[in-house]
């Protein structure tokens, strides 16, 4: 389930239905009504819209106020009935939004002009309180868990008469628990709706123009980041059947810190220590890249044969020709270097345009690392779980034998073809510190990579 947001705004029409406006024109480089309308009209046009946030942020306070308090503190008095982890995956961090709203709505009445709304200065209130919107991406990411949770309880009638009775106590709105709950992620999708019309009816020289105009941008980006975090929840049960397809694994589950894969290929690798290339299938995830082997007579057959922890190393650039470290010769080549040792990892692609692939796809692994760490995005145990079982679902469903895996993905290419800039993206001797954030966990695998096993084989 994605939440598809209408991010095209339309265009303005008058009550007859046509394109032009009494007395004025519409500006078409931003879609609002210009000073040739009437001012009135603008200012009442703008005024409904401010009135109409308000109400709705009112609204949503309230409902905010009821599903914590006739809901969630009713259910965690029935300990009979629920436990912490129900609740957690029920009810989200939504006692985290309900604080969020009510100071944002806050800072919004200070800005809101009763006597004249049309001069309300809405627009910087969104701005200053753009990081904490970012919460709502874990609420909309478990809200399909929360729903399927909410299903199973729905089928014992002692909680569907719980549920009433919370909401006739709390005289709340003749909705189901699953309407109230739906509330956030309706709400987080409507603003940039509501701030593309304001936007519509706000004269360039309006003092709160260019602030309205930055915040329908900065929540555009939220609703669409939420989406892409959605998406990527949505496909963490293909991720774990691939590593069920894998033979011979080891150590921690790719889901236990991974939740996309970003890049695959096939490359010759040498290891520092050992100095002999070896042929490799390589999946990039986000924080960490497997290594695997083709079976030599099925080639759809994988073994794994280790992983490198991402947020440990550098990629670095080689220089075609003899490398000083591993004293070889090298073509389309790069380096992974630890940043807290002086192990080094080369690369070496069949092509240029592959090598120059991987180096985009490293840098876009950074990127994604990034902003999880800003919205705090991660999988949850229960989403853990749940994929596990449906891996379990579909192998004993298909009936596969597992010592014949799926085939693996095919490669995913993030550069649009043809488009390969040297100058700008691949100077000779350029390194590249795509790694910038040192993220004070423990260890990916159990032991040290220089020790794994696997790179025995």
């Amino acid at each position: 389930m994605l939440l598809w947001v209408n991010q095209e705004d339309g265009g303005v029409e008058t009550a007859e239905g046509t394109s032009e406006v009494a007395n004025g024109h519409l500006d078409p480089t931003n879609d609002c009504l210009c000073l040739g309308s009437p001012l009135q009209n603008r200012d009442q046009m703008r005024a409904n819209v401010i009135n109409e946030i308000m109400s709705t942020e009112r609204h949503y306070i309230k409902h905010l106020k009821d599903i914590c308090e006739g809901y969630l503190r009713q259910c965690r008095k029935r300990v009979d009935m629920f436990n912490d982890d129900q609740l957690r995956v029920i009810f989200g961090n939504i006692e985290d939004i309900y604080r969020f709203q009510m100071g944002f709505v806050r800072d919004l009445e200070k800005q809101y002009n009763n006597e004249e709304p049309h001069l309300s200065e809405i627009g910087p209130c969104f701005l200053e309180h753009q990081d904490g919107f970012w919460i709502y991406s874990e609420y909309c990411n478990n809200h399909l868990d929360a729903c399927m949770e909410l299903s199973k309880l729905m089928r014992d009638g002692r909680y569907q008469h719980f549920f009433e009775a919370c909401r006739l106590l709390q005289q709340m709105i003749d909705i189901a628990i699953d309407g109230f709950l739906l509330t956030p992620v309706q709400k987080i999708c409507k603003y940039p709706l509501q701030l593309a019309e304001l936007l519509k009816y706000t004269a360039q020289e309006h003092s709160d123009y260019r602030y309205v105009a930055a915040a329908l941008a900065v929540m555009r980006n939220v609703t669409q980041q939420i989406n892409e975090r959605k998406r990527r929840l949505e496909n963490i049960d293909k991720i774990a059947q691939w590593q069920a397809s894998v033979l011979d694994w080891e150590g921690d589950d790719i889901l236990d810190r991974s939740s996309e894969l970003i890049y695959t290929g096939e490359m010759s690798w040498i290891y520092q220590p050992y100095g002999r290339s070896q042929q490799r299938v390589f999946f990039l995830f986000d924080h960490q890249l497997v290594l695997c082997k083709k079976d030599l007579i099925r080639r759809d057959i994988l073994y794994y044969k280790g992983r490198i922890d991402m947020d440990r190393y550098d990629v670095r650039d080689a220089i075609d020709g003899r490398d000083d470290d591993f004293n070889v010769s090298v073509k389309n080549a790069f380096k992974l270097h630890n940043k807290d040792s002086e192990e080094l990892h080369i690369f070496l692609s069949k092509k240029l345009e592959e090598k120059i692939r991987w180096l985009r796809a490293f840098h876009e692994e950074r990127k994604m690392v990034q902003e999880d760490e800003k919205i705090g995005f991660e999988i949850s145990e229960y989403q853990k779980r749940q994929a596990a079982l449906t891996v379990r679902k579909v192998a004993k469903q298909k009936g596969v034998n597992r010592s014949v895996p799926p085939s693996y993905p095919p490669p995913q290419d993030p550069l649009p073809p043809g488009q390969y800039d040297l100058a700008e993206d691949l100077a000779q001797a350029e390194v590249f510190e795509f790694s910038q954030s040192k993220r004070g966990q423990a260890p990916f695998w159990h032991k040290n990579f220089t020790r794994l096993a696997p790179f025995k084989k």
